[in-house]
Parts: C-alpha cells; structure tokens; sequence
C-alpha cells in the first residue's frame, strides 16, 4: 500500500499549514518523493508500524522537521538521507533490523538530541557513542549476555 494520490489534489492548498502527520500502522511499504516535497512544512511525520525499508532522498528537503518516527518498519540500514536534515531533534527507530549507523554522521547533527535504537541488532561500534562525543541520548537495549 502507498499513498493515495487522491488526497494531494484534496490537501493542495492547505499544505503549507500541515505541521504534523501520523501515518502509523497503515502498511505503507513506501513514501514517495511527491509526499514529502508537498507537505514542506512538517514538523512531526509519524510513521511507525509500517513495511518501510527507505525513504527518499528528498526527506532532506523537509527543513522544519524536528520528529521522526520510523519505529516499527523494516529498515536494515540507518536512513542515511535523515543525518542532513537541519532542525532534526528526534529519530525513533525502534524495532527495525538497524545493523550499522554511520556514527561519524550523527555526531555532526547540530540540534539532534535523542536517537532510539532499541531493538535492533547494532553493531558494537554504537555502544561506543557516549557523551561527550555525541550531544544526545541514545537508547539502546541491554546487551545480551555472550555464553560460552
């Protein structure tokens, strides 16, 4: 399932007031480039619980977005497109199957301050980022015992 393209037409003059968007739990398997260049103004886009496994490279052009919430989907790799967006707070990626994180990226986000990895089989790398290097909270899970 996307998004309909019905609602473009209905919304186009009202896109420049639309600050926040849930799309949760909808079984999006993709959000297109059209969605994220009409609806510029976001603040908020909430979609956990969905089959996304990317998001276009145009996310980068949502220069308000302060929150993200991508838990819940089917990502493999840190949405790398996410790290250039400037007035990006917060990143919930909980639950994906998130591996490796291009740390060196992260920790030049200007005005990140909470990214949510918990659930997701990162490498040991991550559990290196601690504070003074990175300026925000990283949740992760507890590591898992190694049993000889």
């Amino acid at each position: 399932m996307s998004f309909p393209v019905g609602v473009y037409k209905a919304v186009r003059s009202v896109t420049e007031g639309i600050h926040r968007i849930s799309l949760a739990n909808n079984e999006l398997k993709s959000i297109t480039s059209r969605f994220v260049t009409t609806f510029s103004q976001l603040r908020e886009l909430n979609l956990a619980g969905n089959y996304l496994h990317r998001l276009p490279e145009e996310i980068t052009s949502l220069l308000h977005l302060r929150t993200i919430d991508l838990s819940r989907n089917r990502f493999r790799r840190f949405p790398e497109p996410l790290a250039t967006v400037p007035a990006l707070e917060s990143i919930d990626l909980e639950e994906n199957e998130i591996a490796e994180v291009p740390t060196d990226k992260l920790a030049s986000m200007a005005l990140l301050r909470s990214l949510n990895l918990r659930a997701n089989p990162v490498g040991p790398e991550v559990r290196l980022l601690v504070r003074p290097l990175v300026p925000f909270e990283l949740l992760l899970s507890p590591e898992e015992p190694i049993h000889p």
